[in-house]
């Protein structure tokens, strides 16, 4: 079992990884006998863990509850948040108890923003059963969900008090879910560490097959990415912006074709290119570089070019509703070199045109 701490003075709480961990009572710290748990699921992932959790945390004396929302992006949503605050009320649940979010990053952004309203604030702990969630969402307290006409446009940052990541969970993942979830592990080596980068492509086809090993170095690597950038910078002023590299372009897919069409992943992966594309066209990124990140996404089973029939002016009424707007300004996530990403906003309109451009459909 491997840990790793994101540290936050007196919120300080642990990421803990390893096989089969689920099924451990000594995971599931700091409940105990006689807490009150609300597990928040969907049909999907409750049909394989839901039981185990609850016999889990049964044995351990909570008194244990559950309520499934819909399975999918396009229940990320206030109708889906009202389902956990009816069942939290109808159970009697109070400021004591615990809500755990089971499942991916739907279900960790819409539990843990019920976790930061109800009551206003009862404790939460993350239990993420997707690749991209383990690596990414369910660290961080970004807590959130979609408007039609924007994505994460509502929510707050809320700290869990412990990260539960069991490997296992990735057994059942359809394999389109595990290549979503590479392309944000891709990411971290792309802005911050360009060793990790250069591991990730010698064994990018491991992570691909579920090798236990790689999988548990690889989570472990970019839980610490992200948990040494949320410990300076919680609540997005500065440096935590950097993890957005190719989200801003990504979310205006995930919006125009409907949310849930394309998965966050699967967005995100084009979103890097065209913000790699940028990078270059403004005297950056070199073209060998851009063609080195494609590369590894497209070995990864990620997309490579825009969705067919998404003009590039499509992207742009998306990307100005975007958060990282700042005074009329676009600001955008660009790269120096792979392993050194940085904030710009002196891209123009034709600039980012012409870099969706070049990753598009013709």
């Amino acid at each position: 079992m491997l840990q790793v701490n994101v540290e936050l003075k007196e919120r300080r709480y642990p990421i803990i990884i390893g096989e089969g961990i689920l099924a451990q009572a000594a995971s599931y710290s700091p409940l105990k006998a006689g807490d009150k748990v609300m597990i928040v699921s969907n049909p999907t992932v409750a049909f394989h863990y839901l039981e185990t959790v609850t016999c889990t945390l049964t044995k351990l004396g909570c008194q244990v509850d559950s309520v499934l929302i819909p399975d999918g992006e396009e229940h990320k949503n206030l109708d889906s948040l009202n389902l956990i605050f009816t069942a939290l009320l109808d159970k009697n649940h109070n400021r004591d108890s615990t809500l755990i979010a089971l499942g991916g990053g739907v279900i960790g952004d819409v539990a843990g923003y019920a976790a930061a309203s109800y009551q206003r604030g009862i404790r939460f702990i993350q239990i993420p059963t997707t690749l991209l969630a383990q690596v990414d969402s369910s660290v961080g307290g970004k807590t959130a969900v979609n408007h039609p006409l924007g994505k994460n446009m509502i929510g707050a940052f809320y700290q869990p008090v412990s990260v539960i990541v069991d490997t296992n969970t990735l057994s059942t993942l359809p394999k389109r879910e595990v290549s979503a979830g590479l392309a944000e592990v891709i990411k971290y080596g792309a802005i911050f560490d360009i060793a990790f980068f250069e591991w990730l492509e010698s064994h990018i086809d491991d992570l691909v097959s579920l090798k236990q090993d790689e999988l548990e170095y690889c989570i472990q690597r970019c839980c610490q990415l992200k948990a040494d950038v949320v410990a300076r910078d919680e609540t997005e002023k500065g440096e935590r912006a950097l993890l957005n590299l190719g989200h801003t372009f990504g979310h205006a897919i995930e919006a125009r074709m409907g949310y849930g069409v394309w998965l966050h992943g699967e967005a995100v992966s084009v979103g890097m290119l065209e913000a790699a594309a940028l990078s270059h066209i403004l005297g950056d990124l070199n073209v060998e570089d851009v063609a080195r990140l494609e590369k590894l996404l497209a070995r990864a089973n990620l997309p490579t070019i825009s969705p067919d029939g998404m003009e590039p002016e499509e992207y742009l009424p998306y990307m100005w509703r975007d958060k990282k707007v700042l005074n009329g300004q676009l600001r955008l996530i660009l790269l120096k070199s792979l392993g050194q990403a940085y904030v710009s906003a002196k891209a123009t309109e034709q600039q980012v045109l012409e870099s969706i451009e070049h990753f598009t459909q013709r």
